[in-house]
């Protein structure tokens, strides 16, 4: 009986301490900028818009700046073949953005339209910087923002 009991307590902590699907708040990215190999991006100043809006706190758009960064990493490690592929990568990043919404607005600010112009306008810069003709409608497809 303690035997079982044991075992309910492990799985009980087990299942507490896995991330729990579809929360993707937590940006856990370990790369830099100088990690993108490609030069123009390497230096490319993400997010310049909304970094320059005090609207916007400066660590969660740090946030979706390591984003966008390891969205570059991620496009220079798996070279996409086509733009589905590419469209899986961006989806995924975009999906990230989605998962801030809410620290936006628990701080007071949002992305609404100057933030989605700046983060659109710099998946569309990303997609062609590594030579993708993509429609910048579809990179962000699963945006909610």
């Amino acid at each position: 009986m303690k035997y079982l009991l044991f075992i309910f307590i492990c799985l009980a902590l087990l299942s507490c301490s896995q991330p729990q699907k579809g929360n993707t708040t937590h940006i856990a990215t370990n790369v830099t900028q100088q990690d993108i190999k490609n030069d123009t991006l390497s230096n490319y100043p993400f997010l310049k818009d909304m970094y320059s809006d005090s609207y916007f706190p400066k660590f969660l758009v740090d946030k979706g700046k390591a984003i966008l960064v390891d969205l570059c990493v991620q496009i220079e490690k798996e070279q996409p073949k086509n733009l589905e592929d590419l469209y899986k990568l961006t989806h995924a990043a975009t999906e990230k953005f989605n998962g801030l919404e809410a620290e936006f607005l628990k701080h007071n600010s949002e992305i609404e339209t100057a933030a989605r112009e700046s983060i659109a306008a710099d998946f569309e810069f990303i997609a062609q910087t590594y030579g993708y003709k993509a429609d910048v409608e579809e990179l962000i497809a699963p945006r909610n923002w």
